[in-house]
């Protein structure tokens, strides 16, 4: 197993020193490699930013979440965390937002405009205390946690275990008579610390590859021409 710490992904660069020591750890992982290529890496906007994008991204229609968020980023950007607090719910509702995920940006912004969290630093917490400060949040579920930590901060162990298109890659790749479980994921994963989101990319690269779709969650600005891997339901 691999020793237990919090690292980073900048870098394409990182991505590829990572993956190595992954594969060196687990050999089962090069032939997965060989076939989905180098994957590259995902980076999104950290910060409250980020966070609300990832939750606005969480629609049954791509093309409704995509409307959503360019309403909402004009509204708001640049993103003040009290400015978002303040606005009615009313408003709100106007830029397309539904009841609960109005809960769910008003719930965050207040968060990081009292101090109760600080988005950014989660990047110095290991992968597990980091998401448990995330979905302590009203409204933010394990899956837009894990994927806040891999695509906002590069964090290099955050695992989304319930996203659907990671699943589905991992059965295929180990010929699975099912597709796993998010408690079979989390399992499944432990062996890869301290570079679980390395396996991530990894395998929503391969997913890429077997399917010919992209399951890597989208940017909602992306939302309309890629279908999103996974999400909490909200």
């Amino acid at each position: 197993m691999l020793a237990a710490m919090t690292r980073l992904l900048t870098t394409d660069s990182d991505l590829a020193v990572a993956l190595d020591a992954l594969i060196a750890a687990d050999p089962r992982l090069g032939a997965v490699r060989t076939t989905a290529g180098q994957p590259p890496l995902r980076r999104r906007a950290p910060g409250l930013e980020g966070l609300c994008a990832i939750v606005m991204g969480q629609q049954l229609s791509t093309a409704s979440a995509a409307a959503i968020w360019r309403r909402f980023e004009t509204a708001f950007a640049p993103f003040d965390a009290g400015r978002i607090r303040r606005c009615r719910a009313t408003t709100l509702a106007r830029l397309g937002l539904s009841a609960p995920k109005i809960r769910t940006v008003k719930a965050i912004s207040t968060a990081v405009a009292d101090g109760t969290i600080d988005l950014d630093s989660l990047a110095d917490l290991a992968a597990d205390e980091a998401h448990a400060r995330l979905t302590g949040l009203h409204g933010v579920g394990p899956w837009t946690a894990d994927i806040y930590l891999l695509f906002c901060l590069g964090h290099g162990d955050a695992w989304p275990a319930g996203d659907l298109a990671l699943q589905e890659a991992i059965r295929i790749a180990f010929t699975l008579d099912a597709r796993p479980t998010a408690k079979d994921m989390a399992a499944l994963a432990e062996g890869w610390r301290p570079w679980r989101g390395v396996a991530a990319h990894l395998f929503w690269a391969y997913y890429h590859a077997v399917k010919k779709r992209d399951g890597a969650p989208a940017k909602p600005a992306e939302a309309a021409r890629i279908i999103p891997g996974g999400g909490d339901g909200r």
